[in-house]
């Protein structure tokens, strides 16, 4: 239901969109904008349709989805009781995390066509793989960055099979 309601909504807008002679919001968003949108339209499309989990009202706060009145106002800085929500371009679900942590994550991959032409022919918006499992700090490795980049962290081999060992969706 969720993919549904991102669906639903990507539909509604560039159907709009195109009709004004304007590009698709889709073409419009850098990849790494366009996955933060997908995230939190996520994860409040699956707090909407959640019987026990609601998003975390903590700005920035982990994880994105917390279980409803476990914490004080539903936020929490940095909690452990929830699901973090993920969403990538790369196929099996490979995706930068701020920090290696034990959790629960939910990671969409999703496709979009930029290469058909006429733009307003293009294919919308897939989801194509949905992984949800427990991880944990050993499961992470840091990525090295610069003076300026900022401190990642992502799943390694084993980590990566052992999330996609717990496969929700596959189209």
């Amino acid at each position: 239901m969720a993919m549904q309601d991102v669906y639903d909504f990507f539909y509604d807008v560039n159907s709009y969109l195109t009709g004004k002679g304007l590009g698709r919001l889709d073409d419009m968003l850098r990849p790494a904008i366009m996955s933060g949108v997908l995230s939190d339209m996520l994860t409040v499309a699956l707090a909407r349709h959640s019987r026990v989990l609601t998003e975390n009202r903590y700005f920035n706060g982990h994880p994105d989805l917390i279980v409803q009145g476990l914490y004080a106002g539903n936020a929490v800085r940095a909690g452990t009781e929830g699901v973090e929500i993920k969403t990538t371009r790369k196929a099996g679900g490979a995706v930068d995390t701020h920090g290696a942590r034990d959790q629960w994550m939910c990671v969409f991959v999703y496709e979009l066509d930029a290469e058909t032409e006429p733009a307003v022919e293009r294919r919308p918006l897939a989801f194509t793989e949905v992984y949800l499992g427990h991880v944990t700090i050993s499961d992470f490795r840091r990525n090295p960055r610069g003076e300026l980049g900022t401190r990642t962290a992502t799943l390694h081999k084993d980590g990566i099979q052992k999330l996609r060992q717990n496969w929700v969706y596959r189209a």
